[in-house]
């Protein structure tokens, strides 16, 4: 069986593996004050060009945007996000179970488009009722999207312009960051990012580590007592030690990058492999997971030598499945992704 169902099927990449067990015996301070922790803090400040940002490690996604989204938000605000974001789909009611409801909004191929953002705020405005409704206090997207796709420098620019215009920070959910920046169509870069967005999170979990995200504020505009408030939430590691090292190793002779970068390009050709099989696309990705329109037999049967993911159902006789490749994915898994498509 070869497995393409997500980009966290594997383990933890060599290098990092190799560093934890080198410092397993250290005996360090907990809870983010280790040397480990302050060396990747000053490197991913580096990396995004960001001296005064401010930088926080965390386990995992869902908690990660729990943690950030209801920090930054008053008990009556709610968060904007696509309606195919993953906030509005595929986190179980975490951010609700906050207090705080997910603002959905209309989207194309999972981006907000920036007039569509625009025309939502001012009508939200415009009704009278308003103060008997949940105030937008922030916008979440994420890049690249749920479905692979990217923002543009303008369209990230034109979308954070109107959140400074209406006093709404932006949030951007960094799950599958690397695999965004090192795409072909990509022509934000770290720097880019931090430079516009007044939260963004680095995801680990998803590219080469065994968990974790760092959260970075950009704007000296850490909520206060955030490390509290993490802690409130369960999700201050005592053993910070753990994510420390990793994101120090993935921050450290490009790693996070190159491992990124050939993740993409697996998924490219994992494209011309589909395309050679015939088997139509639902949405051509420039990143790492890829979208494609099966019949229900063909799922039955690939489930037998592959591992995929649902998506959706176009119609009562077709399925959208997601192929996903990782850091992790060889020359070999395509192989045999091409023998069994054919």
């Amino acid at each position: 069986m070869v497995s393409f169902e997500n980009d966290y099927i594997a383990g933890a990449h060599p290098k990092i593996l190799q560093r934890l067990v080198e410092t397993n015996f250290e005996y360090l301070s907990g809870y983010g004050s280790d040397p480990y922790c302050e060396s990747a803090r000053r490197k991913i400040k580096d990396a995004c060009g960001c001296p005064e940002a401010e930088v926080f490690f965390l386990a995992g996604g869902t908690q990660t945007n729990a943690v950030v989204i209801s920090a930054l938000l008053r008990e009556d605000e709610g968060v904007v996000a696509a309606k195919t974001g993953h906030v509005s789909t595929h986190e179980a009611g975490a951010i609700e179970g906050t207090g705080h409801k997910v603002l959905g909004i209309d989207q194309k191929n999972g981006k907000i488009e920036p007039a569509g953002l625009e025309r939502y705020l001012k009508e939200f405005y415009q009704d009278v009722n308003y103060e008997h409704m949940v105030f937008p206090g922030m916008v979440y997207l994420s890049y690249p999207t749920e479905y692979g796709t990217l923002y543009s420098k303008e369209e990230l620019q034109e979308i954070y312009d109107i959140c400074k215009e209406y006093e709404m920070p932006l949030y951007i959910d960094g799950a599958r960051l690397g695999y965004g920046l090192m795409s072909r169509e990509a022509d934000l870069t770290l720097e880019d990012i931090a430079r516009l967005c007044d939260v963004f999170y680095i995801g680990g979990t998803k590219v080469g580590a065994l968990c974790g995200e760092a959260v970075v504020f950009t704007k000296r505009n850490t909520p206060k007592h955030f490390l509290t408030i993490m802690k409130r939430h369960g999700a201050l590691l005592a053993k910070g030690r753990l994510l420390g090292i990793q994101f120090d190793t993935l921050f450290s002779d490009n790693l996070y990058f190159d491992i990124s970068r050939r993740a993409v390009e697996m998924a490219e050709q994992m494209k011309e492999i589909v395309r050679e099989a015939g088997i139509a696309f639902y949405l051509e990705s420039p990143t790492n997971q890829q979208f494609i329109i099966l019949e229900d037999e063909q799922v039955e049967k690939l489930r037998e030598k592959l591992a995929f993911s649902f998506w959706e159902k176009p119609d009562e006789n077709h399925t959208v499945v997601r192929l996903a490749t990782s850091w992790s994915t060889t020359e070999e898994d395509l192989a045999q992704l091409k023998v069994e498509l054919r």
